[in-house]
């Protein structure tokens, strides 16, 4: 963490409150590429080869509100689930900004085979108490963020990762998927003035770390989320927070060569939502979308065929 506020980036919404607890269990599948051929928005990649699988990522803007009200209800919500179901062959899928009993109630329509695993924010006090917040509307369960799978999902954990001392805690968290081979982490991190306490400190760069630090363990690994940052590059005055091997050790969904630009995930035009593996990416898809404010991103990979516990060139923590 660096006590450094950043300038010149315009930030999204402002969202107060969110707590930090374990819910459900849902199943899921992954897909990434190997160069992250263009795609048409919201054309879908279709189904994959019997080797790949298909791996997303929503922010699903479902707590009404975090100005959320103009994105649609649950059912419009869960369409767009389908769809990329449907449209994509997604099997295992990143969800920011849910809803628990949104979810629950996902996962049951979707069939028996689906699973998910869900971690509540938390909004923390200047004595250190953590508030669990309401979704508002309709009694929809608890905030939060969730791993959602079309099979078991195991060895679930949350990754510890530095937080505001008082305000408004997101997370990491990680499954494994074994059916599909992968081990999944979805992130949520903080936006740069987060900390009420100390809003001139900024946690992206300790959360990047603890992210691709976990990612390091095993080289099937997919993480991504919304990241509450556009890629490192000369126009944002933020690009410090990212460690060199997000781009080198690992690629991102829509990275293309050695460029960090990529398609806009965010209705202001910019680019805040990823998914990085160092397994090979065989498509890559932004699904244009009226049920949110984030596009969903979608990254089909080849699948792992063999276990392998380190990504080559990275340290493995102790």
């Amino acid at each position: 963490m660096q006590k450094q506020k950043e300038t010149g980036w315009r930030s999204i919404r402002r969202r107060f409150g969110r707590t930090v607890t374990a819910l459900g269990l849902l199943t899921s599948v992954a897909c990434t590429s190997a160069q992250a051929p263009a795609s048409i928005a919201g054309a879908g990649l279709g189904p994959g080869k019997p080797d790949e699988v298909s791996v997303a990522t929503w922010n699903m803007c479902g707590v009404r509100q975090w100005s959320c009200e103009h994105t649609g209800g649950p059912k419009d919500k869960f369409q767009q689930l389908r769809d990329l179901i449907g449209d994509s062959g997604v099997r295992v899928l990143l969800l920011q900004e849910v809803c628990s009993d949104d979810l629950s109630s996902s996962a049951l329509r979707l069939g028996p085979e689906w699973q998910s695993v869900f971690e509540p924010y938390a909004n923390v006090d200047a004595a250190g108490a953590r508030t669990a917040i309401q979704c508002t509307d309709g009694g929809r369960g608890r905030a939060g963020f969730a791993l959602l799978a079309a099979s078991r999902l195991t060895d679930v954990e949350v990754i510890p990762t530095e937080q505001p001392t008082v305000g408004l805690h997101r997370g990491v968290l990680c499954a494994r998927v074994p059916a599909q081979g992968l081990r999944v982490c979805n992130a949520h991190l903080s936006l740069r003035d987060s900390d009420d306490e100390h809003p001139d400190w900024d946690f992206r760069d300790d959360q990047l770390s603890s992210l691709f630090a976990a990612a390091s363990t095993d080289e099937r690994t997919v993480v991504g989320g919304d990241f509450n940052s556009p890629p490192p590059g000369q126009e944002n005055t933020a690009a410090w927070i990212w460690p060199p091997e997000a781009y080198t050790t690992y690629r991102e969904c829509d990275q293309k060569g050695g460029s960090r630009k990529a398609r806009p995930t965010h209705t202001d035009g910019t680019k805040i939502d990823y998914l990085f593996t160092a397994l090979p990416r065989t498509g890559c898809e932004v699904v244009d979308t009226k049920a949110s404010d984030h596009r969903p991103l979608v990254m089909r990979v080849s699948r792992p065929t063999e276990t392998a516990p380190a990504v080559p060139g990275v340290s493995t923590p102790s």
